[in-house]
């Protein structure tokens, strides 16, 4: 699909079908469900349903209860990957269908590959009609079957089979013997499974096309007789010999390699990756003598530089000498570890010299490798230090979205999975590191926020502490005020978050930990009161007190201590731990001067708006607060408009106790200034923001008082103006 479209309607609606399972069923005495109303489904649509469960994690034993409906919905494709299915569930909800398709691979809940091929054998509908059986990850386990029931069950039973996968399971020699008097069995794949013994393949010598033998470590056969087998697979088109643990070239594989082309007539695709000292004078030997091959499997050999190779148009090759082969490499080795590792290195030093070129094809193939091998510490390593090198600088502008929401997702689930690996968390921030994905790509920031928060409790170094920070104070400002709220509520980040803004302090460094800690800190106490009273409780208003001090000539820092004094003076109940004296000198101080920028001006300002605005809950001398009012008033007069973006804010609400007609003009007007500069720099979102909130009418209020100030009313009359002249 491409990444770049909107999702299917009918991937949204399957979606929603897995999230609203309990409320489109009836729920059985037994636990079991059932669809309150199923038409006749496509059977095409049924298949879909079931795989969709499974990929989200929603297929389990109560909830595979809703495919035991087999005239509704009627199976054909059955994929249930790594689900947890017990053998009852799987037998009355699968095994009654006509399968065609099983694909069972890793699927955990106690069933075992026996009780598998006993629910499968007990229809014989389904004896007949399966054709393709994977299950990939299993243990036989004979004796979890009955004596007389096991007596009865073999894959031979299932005389439709025409493809295999027993690939990592305890498949024994007699067992395979039995699955090679299968009539229609053209491909087989028994890959790091225990057999000693291939003869057993001459049983199916004239049906065989697929071989794959990856790993195969107790093979015990001479090389004559390993190639004497094999040469007699006749209509043997796919051979896979390759060996994750980077063996040596034996003595089959040369013959196989420089032997009569008369040997193995039909073969074209053959793969030897991880076989060492594979030299390049018998590859290309061999391909010469092919001509009709399609693919050659040759990573981890060191033979993919072979001049013949990019001499045929039509071979595709696994292997490192390029992109093209290490693209192959990944797409075909998915399910192998230890090769999706190895190409994934190799990709590394690609990417490494990628001259800001956009690829999104490649993105998506090394996204499927840490999908596929979430579990594996060193593939998780590789893979996101490629995908920062794919989504580094400009290089993440020209990505679909879908594609870098799924590639954050996938990020942050090896954050969670390996949290005390800190190369893998710095390759993670790296990653998240980014102005398109912060500001932009769809994912949890919740959840990212929680999770790089974590990162902070432990000993971090300082490039990691940075980009932690640098996260955390973007990501705070995009959540939602309940979702801050929430954050808040945990005084343990408010501690974190102090004390790198205390550490930094100590040392009097100006430098972006710092920005951005104090960003955090602004964005998590806005209109959060349980993350207010947090800071003061962490004395952080002691803190702040000293940097505001220590930071006199630094603009940047002191606009955002005010901000968040500006957030603490908002909290009613907070603002008598702002009544001192020497700091509302030291605020009144920075209200206007010809050094002091209007940023900074205007949180002073705020701060004593908010604090001036209660006369009952003033417990200072009466005349400091005349005092302030009327500084307040001559100073907002004399500030002109930044062209820049000053202050952003989520709700006017603040501000609806500052309008109210009995405040005093210096209240008045700095919340109107502020409502004109942010509805001036961005008129629609603000303009919103008024009609839904009510503003409108207390600015008409306030503009209708005969006491109104003049200045006041005209601010209100401008910013209605702007109001009216949106076009909606």
């Amino acid at each position: 699909a491409d990444e770049s479209c909107p999702a299917a309607l009918s991937e949204l609606c399957l979606a929603q079908v897995c999230l609203s399972l309990d409320t489109l069923c009836r729920i059985g005495p037994n636990g079991s469900m059932r669809l309150l109303w199923a038409p006749l489904l496509p059977q095409e649509m049924a298949d879909q349903i079931l795989n969709k469960m499974a990929v989200e994690g929603k297929l389990n034993d109560r909830t595979v209860s809703i495919f035991r409906n087999c005239e509704q919905l009627r199976l054909r494709k059955a994929r249930i990957r790594s689900s947890p299915l017990s053998a009852e569930a799987f037998r009355c909800a699968l095994c009654p269908h006509r399968l065609q398709e099983l694909d069972a691979s890793w699927v955990s809940g106690g069933l075992t590959g026996a009780q598998i091929l006993s629910g499968l054998a007990s229809n014989p509908e389904c004896r007949a009609s399966l054709q393709r059986l994977t299950l990939r990850g299993f243990q036989m386990e004979w004796e979890s079957l009955q004596v007389e029931e096991a007596a009865q069950v073999a894959f031979s039973s299932l005389k439709g089979l025409r493809t295999l996968n027993l690939a990592n399971t305890d498949l024994t020699d007699p067992t395979l013997e039995d699955i090679c008097t299968l009539p229609k069995l053209e491909g087989l794949d028994i890959s790091s499974t225990p057999v000693t013994e291939l003869s057993a393949l001459l049983g199916c010598r004239n049906t065989l096309r697929y071989l794959t033998a990856h790993g195969l470590r107790r093979l015990d056969m001479s090389s004559s007789r390993l190639i004497s087998v094999l040469g007699q697979l006749s209509a043997l088109q796919h051979l896979d010999l390759s060996d994750d643990r980077f063996a040596s070239v034996d003595q089959a594989l040369r013959l196989l390699l420089e032997g009569d082309p008369g040997v193995l007539p039909a073969l074209v695709s053959l793969d030897v990756s991880g076989r060492k000292r594979m030299t390049e004078g018998a590859i290309q030997a061999f391909v010469e003598r092919r001509c009709g091959l399609v693919f050659l499997g040759l990573l981890a050999t060191g033979a993919g530089s072979c001049d013949v190779l990019t001499a045929k148009d039509n071979l595709k090759v696994t292997g490192e000498a390029n992109e093209q082969q290490i693209c192959e490499s990944l797409r075909r080795y998915r399910e192998r570890e230890c090769f999706t590792r190895e190409a994934l290195v190799n990709l590394y030093q690609l990417t490494s010299d990628m001259d800001n070129q956009t690829r999104p094809d490649i993105l998506k193939l090394v996204l499927e490798g840490m999908q596929n091998h979430s579990d594996s510490l060193s593939v998780q390593l590789v893979a996101s230090a490629c995908i920062f090198n794919l989504t580094n600088q400009d290089m993440a502008v020209g990505m679909p979205h879908p594609l870098l929401s799924a590639v954050v997702n996938q990020v942050l689930k090896a954050m969670r999975g390996f949290p005390s690996h800190q190369q893998l968390q710095k390759n993670c921030l790296l990653v998240l590191c980014s102005d398109i994905i912060l500001q932009d790509v769809p994912f949890d920031r919740f959840e990212a926020a929680k999770l790089v928060m974590n990162l902070l409790s432990g000993q971090v170094d300082q490039t990691l502490q940075r980009m932690a920070v640098a996260i955390i104070s973007i990501l705070v400002a995009k959540l939602s005020t309940e979702q801050t709220t929430q954050l808040g509520a945990d005084i343990f980040i408010m501690k974190q978050l102090l004390g790198i803004v205390q550490q930094k302090a100590m040392t009097g460094v100006v430098d972006s930990t710092l920005k951005f800690a104090l960003s955090a800190l602004w964005n998590l106490t806005d209109e959060t009161p349980t993350a207010s009273r947090h800071f003061i409780q962490c004395q952080g208003l002691e803190l702040y007190e000293e940097v505001l001090e220590s930071y006199y000539s630094e603009s940047s820092i002191q606009q955002k201590v005010l901000g968040l004094l500006n957030n603490i003076a908002e909290v009613e109940e907070l603002q008598a731990d702002l009544m001192d004296e020497g700091l509302l000198d030291h605020i009144m101080s920075l209200l206007q001067g010809p050094h002091v920028e209007v940023g900074v001006s205007y949180f002073a300002g705020g701060i004593l708006a908010h604090l001036t605005s209660r006369q009952d809950a003033w417990t200072l001398d009466q005349e400091l607060r005349q005092t302030i009012l009327e500084q307040l008033c001559a100073a907002i007069l004399t500030w002109d408009l930044p062209e820049r973006e000053m202050v952003s804010y989520r709700s006017f609400r603040p501000f609806f106790s500052l309008l109210q007609t009995c405040q005093p003009a210096g209240v008045q007007l700095w919340a109107v200034w502020a409502i004109r500069l942010v509805c001036t720099q961005n008129s629609m979102q603000y303009c919103r923001m008024l009609q839904e909130e009510g503003a409108v009418d207390l600015l008409k209020t306030l503009i209708s008082d005969l006491d109104t100030h003049s200045d006041i009313r005209r601010m209100a009359e401008c910013i209605l103006g702007i109001y009216h002249g949106v076009s909606w």
